[in-house]
């Protein structure tokens, strides 16, 4: 009797991870059998593959199996930013695409896709750009000569604009897409004057460069391709306007799931401000009126006069003077909106004004509704003042009804079993508990069963040993923190566990006032140390020095919690100063907080324990990046242990050993700084 024929999907992962030199891992084949069997079924897959497991490879491999056996014409891959993006298409993509041609003859097409802003215009790259002006020199060696020469920023700003406008002329003469990850050194003043926004774009059929649009070149390899990656925002954006930003597809995978809620939700967000109103009003004015302009410009002052009289907190008083602001600057964004009509056909400029003041005027609108499915609040930016923003208090019922009822979807992370369990951050995503089905069991079915998205969950784990390869240690000695800053004692433990590692310290904080306050006091209080800090410079050159000086530590804010991957003896000691729960500041957290309370469910737990419990997963996951990595996470929070929430935050950390005894992490620590290999 011949052996049974594995399943393609397994052949390719074999392959795929040979072509890298790597080795088999169990949790990877159990994540990539899982995925087959949601893409032949048509059930959902919620699956965490802790660091080190390959998830890539893991859903990739039954991505391809399903191109190539007729499971899926197109299968989409979205991760959370554009470096991932560009990552996952230089790296994993390839090796799973040369697998599955050396097994099957056949290698599917691949495509990345970004939103509009990431590619050059036309329109703005040939807009006020003279022959002169463009042959006075070669675009490289301006923007050199004008550094170099101590210029002021405007004259390195225009250099820069004209290198980019040459850079694009190229990119369209040799068929290329003019991606800004292509483009040479620039500032994003720079790329502003040679892109633009979508509200502003004439569309394809207006614009006078519309045949050579490298946006649509863009969408039109994705059509043509049978793997699109694109990222979380492209997703929200595709939801929100009935599926015309992605071509149609079968299969969909999330990455860096965990991210997801944030990433919709930025993207279904919106922001107004006093002097965004006033820019649009003076670039509508050789196109109206001077009454109509003025009562433009008069309403954004009425809003400024208003925002600085109240609180930063949600607006939800029909009766605040903010709204009635609102209401004036709708009504004189319609007005203007009115004024232009749709007389600039054969005007760009006109067009692209009155574009702007649309947004002006849905944005307002929206706003002005308080719409119970909006939070609108007041924010105060460094630079420019206070702004309002609104943002959608759940992104789970557009992800339900616009993406999860379209195709089988699945969503990976190395983060999403929270407190111990899938359901929490499933919500947030769509994923209602009722459709839920435990291993063996089948899809649940009821009078509401056209409703029904049936989901399954998988934790496979990692190829880490945690318990012995990493202690978690809870200061419980230590007061509570405080609200107005780290405590003297907290400081005073910090600086012994950093000076008992040797440096090596990646210090997670609440605040940038804890963090800055923290680097002062182990700077002086641990001589000969080295603790860089967020702020001081570029977080990349801050990340490439912490790698690569012995010795040295890093202090920051949130960036750090999720963005950092600094395996090896680069990093024995994290540090959390306070467990991160959203800050009272925050204004849609709390009313997504609120919201959940009203309804009869544990608002502290579904939103604020589950935000904490994210971010402390992913904080503490900073430690272990690689199967010899050894070291100490340290919480300078007592209430990981003493309060009834700290159960469910310590579930959701990895499992490594657990301690409350200050001089066992001072010893592993020493023990490390003298033998790492221990």
């Amino acid at each position: 009797m011949s052996e049974p024929v594995e399943p393609l999907h397994r052949r390719i992962l074999a392959a795929a991870v040979d072509d890298l030199g790597g080795a088999t891992r169990e949790g990877q084949v159990r994540m990539a059998d899982a995925v087959a069997r949601a893409m032949s079924t048509g059930e959902h897959l919620v699956v965490q593959a802790g660091t080190g497991t390959g998830k890539s490879l893991g859903y990739l491999a039954p991505a391809m199996s399903a191109l190539l056996e007729g499971g899926a014409e197109r299968v989409v891959i979205a991760t959370a930013t554009l470096a991932l993006q560009a990552q996952l298409a230089g790296s994993d993509i390839p090796h799973a695409l040369t697998a599955a041609e050396a097994l099957t003859g056949r290698r599917p097409v691949p495509a990345v896709l970004k939103g509009r802003t990431n590619y050059a215009c036309l329109l703005r790259v040939r807009g006020g750009l003279s022959d002169e002006q463009g042959s006075l020199f070669a675009a490289p060696d301006m923007v050199d000569a004008v550094r170099d020469s101590g210029a002021d920023s405007a004259s390195v700003l225009g250099a820069e604009v004209l290198l980019l406008r040459d850079w694009a002329e190229t990119q369209v003469s040799g068929g290329e897409l003019a991606d800004r990850d292509d483009a040479p050194a620039h500032t994003p003043r720079a790329w502003a004057q040679v892109s633009i926004p979508t509200r502003e774009c004439l569309g394809v059929a207006r614009c006078p460069f519309g045949a050579e649009c490298r946006v649509e070149e863009s969408r039109e390899r994705a059509r043509r391709a049978d793997l699109v990656v694109t990222n979380h925002a492209l997703l929200a954006i595709d939801a929100m306007h009935g599926g015309t930003a992605l071509p149609e597809y079968d299969l969909l995978v999330i990455d860096e799931a965990h991210e997801l809620v944030g990433r919709m939700t930025g993207a279904a967000s919106a922001e107004l401000s006093p002097q965004m109103i006033e820019r649009v009003a003076r670039r509508v004015m050789p196109w109206t009126s001077d009454e109509t302009a003025l009562e433009l410009l008069d309403a954004a002052d009425d809003l400024g006069v208003a925002l600085e009289e109240a609180p930063l907190e949600q607006v939800r008083d029909a009766d605040s003077p903010v709204l009635a602001a609102l209401q004036r600057v709708r009504a004189a964004a319609r007005a203007v909106v009115s004024a232009l009509g749709t007389g600039g056909a054969n005007d760009p400029d006109r067009a692209q004004a009155a574009a702007a003041v649309k947004e002006i005027f849905d944005v307002s609108a929206r706003m002005a509704a308080l719409d119970h499915d909006d939070v609108v609040w007041l924010s105060e930016r460094d630079r420019f003042g206070r702004q309002l923003v609104v943002g959608p208090l759940s992104v789970a019922g557009l992800m339900h009804a616009s993406v999860l009822s379209r195709t089988p979807v699945v969503m990976t992370s190395a983060t999403l079993r929270i407190g111990g369990d899938f359901t929490q951050v499933a919500t947030t995503m769509g994923l209602w508990p009722r459709d839920r089905i435990d291993d063996g069991a089948v899809a649940p079915t009821d009078d509401d069963a056209d409703d029904r998205q049936p989901w399954r969950s998988l934790d496979v784990g990692s190829p880490f040993d945690y318990p012995r390869q990493g202690i978690v240690y809870v200061a419980a000695h230590l007061p509570n923190p405080r609200r107005d800053g780290i405590t003297g004692e907290a400081l005073s433990c910090l600086a012994e566990l950093v000076w008992a590692a040797g440096g090596r310290t990646l210090g997670l904080f609440a605040s940038q006032r804890a963090a800055e306050a923290a680097a002062r006091h182990v700077r002086t209080a641990v001589p000969g140390s080295t603790v860089l800090c967020q702020g001081d410079a570029q977080l990349s050159e801050l990340t490439r020095r912490f790698v690569e000086e012995p010795d040295t530590s890093l202090f920051g804010t949130i960036s750090l919690w999720q963005g950092i991957d600094v395996p090896g003896d680069t990093c024995r000691l994290v540090v959390i100063d306070k467990i991160p729960f959203p800050r009272p500041d925050e204004p849609l957290l709390q009313a997504r907080q609120r919201a959940v309370t009203e309804a009869g469910g544990n608002g502290f737990m579904a939103v604020a324990a589950t935000h904490a419990g994210l971010l402390m997963a992913q904080g503490s996951g900073r430690l272990i990046r690689r199967i010899d990595d050894r070291g100490v996470v340290a919480v300078l929070d007592p209430r990981l242990l003493t309060a009834r929430y700290g159960s469910f935050l310590r579930a959701s950390m990895p499992d490594m050993w657990l301690t409350r005894e200050h001089e066992i992490a001072i010893q592993a620590l020493r023990r490390l700084a003298a033998d790492p290999t221990r």
